[in-house]
């Protein structure tokens, strides 16, 4: 079906509003969880989760999501992008059940990769619906709205997420998305017209699987190294290795294929790739700060649930205010300064984290999560405004694909690379303290604080829960080191790519004016 410049004005926020509300549940969904890390740590009243259980309970959602998310895109250009994403709502809220009623943690480990599948149909879809449904500059304004909603899933998932582990199990948490996911079907068949490519590309089976048999092997090495707290060992660098090379093969296979559903020589362009690469090394760092963020507040600093929730709140209205406020500022004083400035700030506000201890008065944490989020909400909003504004209308959905893939695959590695550093980093702290612990308890204290806690109660040894905050508190500041760097090398890559071209080209980004469909 042809993009319909005449849909009413009306009808058009109704298709905005549907269409925020299958990403704010992705969202949502994913800052749920965090706020359940400490719950699910507990034997009692989770599942006794390690970290590393932790770590694939997230990352398998992401892989999936990341891996498939280009061939869903597709999908969207062959069957129709309604069709897509109202199959993705169905698959998202039938593996929500299924995550619900886990039995242990690999059951839901694998009912999260199910999650990624149905967001994976999803996120292209919508993005594809609202790039045909806007034109002009109406959809820069759609776009950067779209992007708030990310704040909006941030605020209400921790909120949420506490008020429900306050009064019910765990499972309840992901129960909440089935009746959201019903009403915004009705929406989707309602008001959405079933847009789709006028020629469809042909689907790219090797392509899913060599990046889903990529990530996921590189993915398994670098969680595995913060289970053995090593990078030498075999399973560890041969599954790393075996992930790089299946990757190196996947981007040569999609170079290779006339139309394929990802297409790397987008990322070959300046301004589209490098502002890609921004945002993946922006997702991997506040990845690797939301792992460690949901145990400092509940576990090191004995918050509950929704105490958490409520804490963390000021950077999901950060994020929210930030999206339309660097819209307006880009149109003010151009993308560049305003993108590169924020991503800078956002950089420097997740070290200042470095400083933070276990009595760290709260204002200054909410300080700084006010400002992070602020800055992350102006950085997403304006860059994503730009970046889809250069894409030809009949490559909407594998062009959104391929920005999505890209941020996916940095929260993938974030959680993987994060985890795992915070792992190796706690295991080397803690180990003086445990010389005089029996075996069982000193094997119990040296997986993650959460399981030295439980065991320092079991053996009435005090001492033992304080050794495992201290340690705790040092490794989150090694942590925090790496995840401002890799912040700020994003801000380079971004004032790199974003620099003005010395003659006009398509490379050239104006948020003010996208390039006509």
């Amino acid at each position: 079906m042809p993009a319909s410049p005449t849909l009413p004005k009306s009808r058009q926020r109704l298709i905005l509003a549907v269409l925020l509300s299958s990403s704010l549940l992705i969202w949502m969904d994913n800052t749920i969880l965090n706020t359940a890390f400490e719950t699910l740590t507990d034997p009692a009243r989770g599942l006794g989760a390690r970290p590393a259980q932790l770590q694939w309970a997230t990352g398998s959602y992401t892989l999936v999501f990341a891996a498939l998310m280009f061939t869903a895109g597709a999908l969207g250009d062959r069957f129709g992008h309604r069709t897509v994403l109202a199959t993705g709502l169905a698959a998202f809220a039938g593996s929500s059940v299924g995550a619900a009623y886990a039995g242990d943690a690999g059951q839901l480990i694998a009912a999260r990769a199910a999650m990624g599948l149905g967001s994976a149909l999803i996120m292209p879809a919508a993005m594809a619906i609202l790039t045909w449904t806007f034109t002009g500059p109406a959809r820069a304004t759609a776009i950067g709205v779209s992007s708030a909603s990310a704040g909006v899933g941030l605020a209400a998932g921790p909120l949420l997420a506490g008020v429900l582990l306050d009064h019910f199990w765990w499972g309840s948490i992901f129960l909440v998305n089935v009746p959201a996911v019903t009403l915004t079907l009705v929406g989707i068949f309602t008001l959405v017209p079933d847009f789709r490519s006028p020629a469809p590309r042909p689907l790219d089976p090797a392509g899913p699987l060599l990046s889903i048999s990529g990530l996921g092997a590189l993915a398994y090495g670098l969680i595995r190294a913060g289970q053995v707290a090593s990078w030498s060992p075999a399973d560890v660098w041969a599954p790393i290795t075996a992930g790089l090379v299946l990757l190196t093969a996947f981007v040569l296979v999609e170079l290779r294929v006339r139309q394929p559903s990802f297409d790397p020589r987008l990322l070959a362009r300046r301004t589209f790739g490098g502002g890609n690469a921004a945002i993946g090394l922006l997702l991997f760092a506040m990845t690797a700060a939301g792992f460690y963020s949901a145990f400092y507040l509940q576990g090191a600093r004995g918050f509950s649930a929704l105490e958490a929730g409520l804490a963390a709140s000021p950077a999901a209205l950060g994020a929210i205010a930030g999206g339309p406020l660097g819209i307006r500022l880009a149109r003010r004083w151009s993308l560049r300064p305003v993108a590169s400035t924020a991503l800078t700030t956002a950089a420097l506000a997740m070290g200042t984290v470095g400083l933070f201890g276990l009595h760290t008065p709260l204002v200054w944490i909410e300080i700084e999560l006010l400002v992070q989020g602020l800055a992350i909400g102006v950085v997403i909003g304006t860059v994503t405004a730009a970046l889809m504004s250069t894409l030809p209308l009949e490559r909407a959905g594998a062009g959104s694909a391929v920005t999505n893939t890209v941020r996916q695959t940095g929260s993938v590695l974030g959680i993987a690379i994060g985890g795992t550093i915070m792992s190796i980093t706690y295991r080397r702290a803690i180990e003086a303290s445990l010389h005089d612990l029996p075996g069982p308890a000193r094997d119990q204290a040296r997986i993650s604080a959460e399981q030295a806690r439980h065991a320092a109660a079991a053996i009435d040894r005090p001492g033992l829960a304080h050794a495992a905050d201290d340690a705790f508190i040092h490794a989150m500041h090694v942590g925090t080191v790496w995840t401002m760097l890799i912040a700020l090398s994003g801000a380079a890559v971004l004032v790199i790519a974003l620099r003005p071209a010395r003659k006009p080209t398509d490379q050239q980004i104006d948020v003010l004016e996208p390039t006509a469909p």
